[in-house]
This record gives C-alpha cells, structure tokens and sequence, in this order.
C-alpha cells in the first residue's frame, strides 16, 4: 500500500515543508491564521470553531438551497457532478481547493481507490479537523495551505475541484492560474461559484448581498471566459440561482 503522506509530499514545490507538531494534516502555514488577506464575514466564519461542526450537515446545504434556488443540485447531487465532470480513474490524483469538512474529498478518495491520491486543501484548522474525524480513504490526505497560490509543483495533479470558495479568495485570478499551473495538460476542472443575474434590480441585490458578506459577484460567463484565456478546452457552465459550476480541461499543447 502506498504511503500516501509523502506521496503528497512529493509533489510540493522545492523548499515547503510542514509546521509544528503533526496534527494528522500537512501544515504548511503553522501559526499564520489564514493566507492572503481576509474578504469579509463569510470567510472568517469559516475559521470558527461553530461552523465546522454545522458545516456539512447544515450550513452549507441550507445556504447552497437558498443560493441555488429550489431546482438546484443538492449537496449530495454537486458531488456526483464533480465525479462525472473530473471522470476520476484509479490511480489518478485529485486536489480539493478549499475542501472544509472533506465531503468530496472522501468521494475523490473511493473514486481514485488506493492506488490513487485525493488531497484535500484547506487553510481553516477546524474544518481540517472535522475532516480527519469522519471516516476517510486510505487514498485521503489532507493539506493545510493556501488556497490561492497552490504549493504543489507544476502538472502534478489529474484533477482540480473548488466548491463554494472562488468568489471567497482575494485573487480569483491568481487562484484560477494556480489552478491551471498543477493541472497536467489534459487535466479536468470543476467549480462552483457565484453568478449575478443579468437583469436589474436583480443584478443590483446580488452585488449588494455579496459586498456585505464580502463574497464576489461573477457575471454570467465572466468564469468561462477567464478559463478559456488560461487554455481550457470544452468549457462548461451550469447555473442555478445565483450560482454557476463550471467545468474544463485543460489544453494538451498548453505547455508545449
């Protein structure tokens, strides 16, 4: 069986290492309380010791239903998305950008099977350890860093997943060139994020609502515009209420 810390150890970029005492992730920010600035009330509830304990069970699906709307995917419809968008394979290594409790962490893991790596990344403590105590795959691993500027080496990984975390980061942008950075050529992508309608006062609510809870607005196809730039192919988008998932791969000749 693979040692799967340090095949995670692997594959960061020259010069990282961990922190501090093994807390049962890799720490790569140690006593930092988070990286890069901070955006507002939605973030910092994230570092809570409250929100958590809730996230998975109650926060995250009640706050998704009210930003999806009533038609939209459930939690557990949003984790089958991802598999299907990512088309993990045995063996393959997954990375969950701004993974919290590890839902889809866990389900990259079984997907990959123990050949395989899923990594879930997080700079929030307390989510991380909400995550190692849910039962995991022996293919799980989880990473404590920044969420914006990956520590992981170039071309490393088959898949990126982002959740509910874009519209959260400072720099969309520089998250976004990260993202496609680590991907191999050929690599898949899928996010969910923010999507402002494009009809007033509509528009006007979702910018709003999103300055007071210091979370970005997106307007509809800004996401996949910006991946078509970076050399994703087959691009995608999926909207419902105020949120999008998009999806892409990354471009074969994209390093070449």
């Amino acid at each position: 069986m693979p040692d799967h810390r340090e095949r995670l150890e692997s594959l960061l970029r020259p010069g990282l290492t961990a922190t501090g005492e093994d807390k049962g992730f890799l720490d790569l920010l140690g006593e930092i309380p988070q990286a890069g600035p901070p955006t507002g009330l939605a973030q910092r509830l994230m570092r809570t010791s409250a929100v958590p304990m809730i996230y998975e069970r109650y926060w995250r699906p009640t706050l998704g239903r009210v930003a999806k709307g009533l038609n939209g995917p459930s939690m557990a419809d949003e984790v089958r998305i991802a598999i299907d968008a990512l088309g993990l394979r045995p063996g393959q290594v997954a990375l969950d950008v701004a993974c919290g409790t590890g839902r889809f962490t866990r389900a990259f893991g079984e997907a990959v099977g123990p050949d395989g790596l899923s990594i879930g990344l997080d700079g929030s403590v307390t989510m991380l350890e909400k995550a190692l105590a849910a039962p995991n795959p022996v293919s799980v691993t989880y990473l404590r860093a920044d969420a914006v500027d990956l520590p992981l080496e170039d071309s490393t990984v088959d898949a990126v997943c982002c959740f509910a975390a874009l519209h959260m980061f400072a720099n969309p942008d520089a998250a976004l060139d990260s993202f496609a950075r680590v991907l191999k050529p050929g690599g898949s992508l899928v996010m969910l994020t923010s999507a402002r309608h494009g009809d007033q006062p509509m528009r006007l609510a979702d910018t709003v609502l999103g300055r007071l809870s210091g979370q970005r607005m997106f307007d509809r196809g800004e996401i996949a515009g910006k991946l078509a730039r970076r050399g994703f192919e087959h691009v995608g988008e999926r909207y419902s209420g105020v949120t999008q998932i998009v999806t892409g791969e990354l471009g074969v000749n994209i390093r070449k």
